[in-house]
């Protein structure tokens, strides 16, 4: 297993040193995560600053990711490393993705490439001995395009503000390369007939193949002519597969299409022209047909990014004008016209409207929209702002105008941050994936050596050379694993092109493949579980006492108040009396923990739990009432009582109440197989178990603290082995980190839950969660059945080859075919139903 140890200098503000709290748990949190052997803090000496040092299994972890979760804790990991994500256009299939990463890998100062056959490129690397123009001339130098489109796409994704400096200067570099036409642009990366010209190759060749073979069967015809169309065949089949052979071997590697091409001239040596042209016929079609399906999957992601228009109109001194989206600050004021994309994230400000929030959390009704309260604001650093005033953008305006306030500039944008993680995600290599490349590494040149051995096998039975080395020739064809290189990365990108589809952002590969396994899933409580916030569920008036009296009683005190609680006093108890004018208390003093004391008219009111009335005089309330209390505490409630003067009036209960969809999405967790579902909560026991009885939970484990939590499902891991956490990517990040799976509700307003999660569900809707399970076991499912074509077609082809029951042409027809089988049986999960 691959792991590397890395030094970064740490910067945490305000930190006297490197032994300060912060720094500890800055490394704990740190230490958590999948991946990182260990964390320790070497003392500054004489570099000034002292040096994070970490052991890590790039595999499992990235730089970056590391860098989010540093930032959770308020450290800040200066820029020596540096993380890039780039889209270029040329990779044909995956492995000559492959072959790139290897020479981007040998680069001096590299410290992990990763690149998908999509297109997708993401490298880490050390800023003191590798830039990005050299990674950029490494990439062009592989024959691959790295259009203006991608560098400006990477600039307006990134949203770490300190590597934007580089970029500049990279683009300023670079502009003069990509100044010519587009038809000269696409003659000069895609050949003479543009980016199809792959496939009009392959196609020609397959018009040549055709017209000789049909012409070797006329008589009156001299055998050159057909011989001149197999050559031609061979030409316009063999192009491509030449190509990247050759410059695979100067490399001192070899890859399938060496084999391919080795065999194709074997069988011309036989003088078998026709299995040969159509050994390069199909081989070529095969890539040309490959590249075409990883496409589609990929325009499904990039469709992604054209979600957000390009321009808005900002309202500034009464005036409107149109600006490109890149222009836009925090603070400006847009206009959003009915039935338009919406550009930027923000607050409205002023109309009313319905929002289509399907493009970013997948939601497929249409959310209400209405001005905040305070339009003068500051909301760029608000974390709890509500769904019916938060816009994102790329969502689409009802019928109505809106007026929206900026929160966020287009490179931080959700839209943004959304698309460069799903990009990334292509980068991430799933577990059979890594399997089938280390099968790979050792499989080819095994095949090698048993087509050497092969060729001296008219040495040792009686046959001629010419038998061994077609024998030879056709085990070549039959070993080589097209299809098993293309089984996995293909599965992986029609699976997360899909999840993003309806709000699901999954992390990779591991993820995708993790979540279809598991058996256990653990849920935080508020927020997750339930609303998050408390609501009021019962008034009991006591000795003869008004509702509504008790209600305004409790209301005019509250207003006083700027507890959480008080607020739900105040908000839900004004729609109970729909209008009616609340008195105004005065003097209000509170008793931290146990309640509060206010002036209302001539009375003294007085609101609390019972230890409020404990310590207050000798007029404690009767056991009938002190059993109500705990009746209603027993059952989820928070309760408070209220006494006017000596008198107890009336309690008030409160209950963060579960979701309306919490009992329906666990049933249909138990539905498809999940054994045990348990929610871990740092509310007391006997409020766990009344949620957890509500809504149908097999476990319920109170009174934890966050530390707590993390145990809590190593325990459970113990018992389940596959466990997911399911939380808000905040005070859950460790926990999350020590499951199989961690999944964060809501990420679309949570840069935070967006960052730690390995999934990220974009709408804070609970009911995604079958939908992205049933997803990945669909994934998990069509990735074993491509190993089995895959490993399967090799199995059979390879004895039946070297038996000679198969003949070249019968071994390319079927090795091409399973090829093809595998990506378009991949290509199914585009289309999987909710």
């Amino acid at each position: 297993m691959k792991k590397l140890k890395i030094e970064i200098p740490l910067i945490l503000p305000e930190v006297p040193n490197e032994k300060d709290q912060c720094v500890q748990e800055l490394i704990s949190l740190l230490q958590e995560q999948k991946g990182l052997e260990k964390v320790h803090v070497l003392e500054a000496a004489d570099k000034g600053v002292p040096q994070l040092c970490f052991h890590y299994n790039p595999e499992l972890i990235s730089i970056d990711r590391v860098r989010s979760i540093a930032r959770l804790t308020g450290a800040s990991i200066t820029e020596k490393i540096a993380h890039k994500l780039i889209e270029v256009e040329g990779i044909r299939h995956s492995r000559q993705a492959r072959s790139i990463e290897r020479n981007l890998s040998d680069l001096n100062g590299m410290i992990e490439a990763s690149v998908s056959a999509s297109g997708m490129v993401r490298v880490e690397f050390d800023r003191s001995q590798l830039d990005e123009a050299t990674i950029i001339k490494a990439l062009q130098k592989e024959g691959l395009d790295i259009p203006d489109t991608a560098v400006n796409a990477e600039k307006y994704l990134r949203s770490i503000k300190e590597t934007e400096k580089p970029q500049k200067d990279q683009k300023s570099e670079k502009k003069p390369e990509h100044e010519e036409g587009d038809v000269e642009h696409e003659y000069a990366h895609g050949g003479l007939f543009g980016k199809n010209t792959e496939l009009i190759f392959s196609i020609l060749s397959g018009i040549l193949l055709a017209i000789g073979f049909g012409f070797s069967f006329v008589d009156a015809l001299p055998s050159w002519v057909s011989l001149s169309l197999y050559i031609g065949a061979y030409f316009f089949g063999g192009f491509y597969t030449t190509k990247e052979a050759v410059e695979t071997v100067f490399k001192g590697g070899f890859e399938i299409d060496f084999l391919m091409l080795v065999a194709a001239i074997g069988a011309a040596i036989l003088g078998a022209w026709s299995e040969g042209a159509l050994l390069l016929f199909l081989f070529s079609m095969g890539h040309a047909l490959e590249h075409y399906a990883m496409n589609k999957a990929r325009k499904s992601i990039a469709a992604l990014a054209k979600l957000a228009p390009k321009t808005a109109l900002r309202k500034k001194n009464g005036k409107t004008e149109e600006i490109g989206i890149e222009k836009l600050s925090v603070g400006d004021i847009i206009v959003v016209k009915p039935n338009t994309k919406i550009p930027s994230d923000g607050v409205v400000v002023s109309g009313k409207s319905s929002v289509n929030q399907a493009p970013i959390t997948g939601e497929s009704v249409p959310v209400d929209k209405m001005p905040v309260e305070d339009q003068e604001k500051d909301y760029y650093n608000e974390k709890d702002i509500s769904d019916e005033n938060r816009v994102f953008s790329g969502t689409i305006n009802g019928n109505n105008t809106l007026e929206v306030k900026v929160i966020k500039e287009a490179k931080d944008s959700t839209l943004s941050r959304l698309v460069k993680l799903v990009n990334e995600a292509q980068t991430q290599k799933s577990p059979t994936q890594r399997f089938t490349d280390k099968f790979e590494k050792y499989f080819v040149p095994s095949v090698l050596g048993l087509v050497v051995l092969l060729l001296g096998a008219f040495l040792v039975i009686d046959e001629n050379f010419s038998d061994s080395f077609y024998r030879a020739m056709a085990v070549l064809v039959a070993a080589s694993p097209c299809a098993l290189a293309i089984s996995t990365p293909s599965a992986v990108l029609s699976g997360v092109a899909r999840a993003a589809k309806s709000g699901v952002l999954i992390k990779g590969g591991r993820p995708l493949e993790d979540l279809g396994v598991l058996t256990a899933l653990a849920f935080d409580k508020t927020g997750t579980l339930t609303e998050g916030k408390p609501k009021l569920t019962k008034v009991i008036p006591l000795n003869n006492t008004d509702e509504n009296e008790l209600l305004k009683m409790a209301i005019a005190v509250e207003n006083l108040s700027d507890h959480p609680l008080a607020k739900a006093v105040v908000r839900d108890g004004k729609k109970r009396l729909e209008g009616d004018s609340i008195p105004e208390a005065t003097d209000l003093e509170a008793v931290l923990g146990k309640g509060i004391k206010a002036t209302l008219g001539n009375d003294k009111v007085y609101i609390g739990n019972l230890e409020l009335y404990e310590a207050l005089d000798d007029k404690k309330p009767s056991k009938k009432i002190v059993d109500e209390i705990k009746a209603l505490e027993a059952g989820g409630n928070t309760t408070m009582l209220i006494r006017r003067n000596s008198d107890y009036v009336g309690i008030i209960a409160l209950m963060d109440t579960p979701r309306a969809e919490a009992k329906s999405t666990l049933e249909q967790l138990k539905k498809i197989g999940i054994k045990r579902m348990v929610m871990l909560t740092g509310d007391n026991q006997k409020v766990a178990d009344a949620v957890a009885k509500e809504i149908g939970l097999t476990d319920a484990w109170g009174s934890l603290l966050p530390e707590e939590k993390v145990d809590a499902i190593k325990k459970l891991q113990k018992q389940e082995s596959k466990v997911a956490m399911v939380g808000d990517g905040v005070n859950d990040a460790p926990a999350m980190a020590n499951s199989t799976v961690g999944i964060a509700m809501g990420a679309a307003g949570s840069d935070v839950a967006l960052e730690t999660a390995d999934i990220a569900l974009m709408g804070d809707k609970l009911e995604t969660l079958p939908f992205a399970i049933g997803l990945s076991r669909k994934a998990k499912g069509i990735i074993k059945q491509n190993l089995w074509i895959s490993l399967g077609v090799v199995a059979l082809l390879i004895p039946a080859t070297i038996l000679g029951l198969a003949s070249i042409g019968i071994a390319v027809l079927i090795h091409e075919g399973s090829t093809l089988v595998v990506v378009f049986n991949a290509l199914r999960l585009l289309a999987y139903k909710k």
